[in-house]
């Protein structure tokens, strides 16, 4: 304290608070924290109220807020909870940022990919929303276009069903989905193959299929898969017989086995795999053996 007042010097002011004289003296001669009077010496000197005002500033500068937002609260032009309330936004996007960073790491690293792929790994992971969602519908447009069995109209609607962002702290696994998902409906081979399958299967009962016959397909051809017994086996038509009745009609059988080219395909499997995964569900496990083996059957005994 200065010898003739209750005023501090620079450095009596740093011994007090555990600053450096350097700082306090920037904090000054920005206006941040203003000498009262000054010395026989020249000397820059502080009143009691300076040592909360630094206090203040240091704390605010720890949070991370810069000097011009920190003068504004000094000046009272904007309240503490105003500024606390923006800086805690600009937070939670710098904290979704990281996050989002360190997925597209991990899925790097997780790849081995070389530096372009990372590069169009980290522009994938950072579209809109509404870019991803084009992305899928472009898709889903081009396979269905010109389509109008309602059925198929319902499962293209599922096949665009995506979150409307990724999650503030998406997973490794996610992010990895979305990158998959997007090379995937980027594939000319994939687009045509379901495109030639939507268009040549025709009016049928895929959903009724889906809801029926899929249950019992995963149960019983399943079964029969992880046992080994051959589709066209006898045991092979007895476990058939338990999926689909012996007497179903030839028109449904040809229904049945144009359904099953679709759910036969890995590809398509995978997408509703990468779909469920995007929308934080637990993806199935892969089933397309069953099916497989249920389609042979039907051929072999039908």
């Amino acid at each position: 304290m200065h010898e003739d007042t209750d005023l501090f010097t620079v450095g009596q002011l740093a011994q007090r608070t555990g600053l450096s004289a350097r700082t306090i003296r920037f904090w000054s001669d920005i206006g941040a924290v203003s000498p009262v009077a000054r010395s026989a010496g020249g000397y820059r000197l502080f009143d009691a109220a300076a040592v909360e005002r630094i206090e203040l500033v240091h704390t605010l500068r720890q949070l991370g807020l810069d000097l011009p937002t920190v003068h504004r609260v000094l000046e009272q032009q904007a309240t503490l909870a105003e500024v606390a309330e923006t800086h805690v936004r600009a937070l939670d996007a710098q904290i979704r940022s990281l996050r989002l960073s360190r997925a597209v790491l991990s899925t790097v690293a997780k790849r081995g990919t070389s530096t372009q792929e990372m590069t169009l790994i980290h522009k994938l992971a950072q579209l809109s929303a509404r870019e991803r969602q084009q992305i899928i519908d472009g898709f889903v447009d081009r396979v269905f276009a010109g389509v109008e069995d309602e059925d198929a109209l319902v499962i293209a609607e599922f096949m665009r069903e995506l979150p409307a962002a990724l999650p503030d702290e998406p997973s490794v696994e996610q992010v990895d989905a979305w990158v998959e998902l997007a090379e995937l409906v980027c594939d000319e081979g994939f687009e045509q193959a379901l495109r030639h399958r939507v268009v040549n299967s025709g009016p049928d009962n895929r959903i009724e299929f889906g809801l029926n016959i899929r249950p019992l397909v995963i149960e019983h051809a399943g079964h029969a898969v992880t046992m080994g017994i051959a589709p066209d086996s006898e045991q092979g038509r007895i476990t058939l017989d338990r999926i689909v009745p012996a007497d179903l009609p030839a028109a449904e059988q040809v229904s049945l086995l144009a359904w099953l080219d679709t759910v036969t395909e890995p590809r398509i499997e995978r997408y509703w795999q990468l779909l469920n995964l995007i929308n934080g569900h637990t993806p199935e496990e892969p089933i397309v053996s069953a099916f497989r083996w249920f389609a042979d059957g039907l051929r072999a005994h039908r």
